[in-house]
């Protein structure tokens, strides 16, 4: 798992999870452990307005 620096909106806690949770056999993270760890106490979940549903339904 990649962990670049990136806009604080991407780096969640929920993300990181993800990540984790997903990973089958093993898992290597790779990444700064700053970024880990901001990730690790990042609570924001921002709703994201992606328009997906305006998309599918107007398809």
């Amino acid at each position: 798992m990649c962990l670049p620096k990136a806009a604080p909106m991407l780096l969640t806690r929920n993300l990181l999870y993800t990540g984790i949770t997903r990973a089958k056999e093993l898992l290597i993270v790779i990444g700064g452990a700053n970024t880990v760890n901001y990730m690790i106490q990042n609570l924001d979940s921002e709703k994201r307005n992606t328009g997906l549903k305006y998309k599918l339904e107007n398809m």
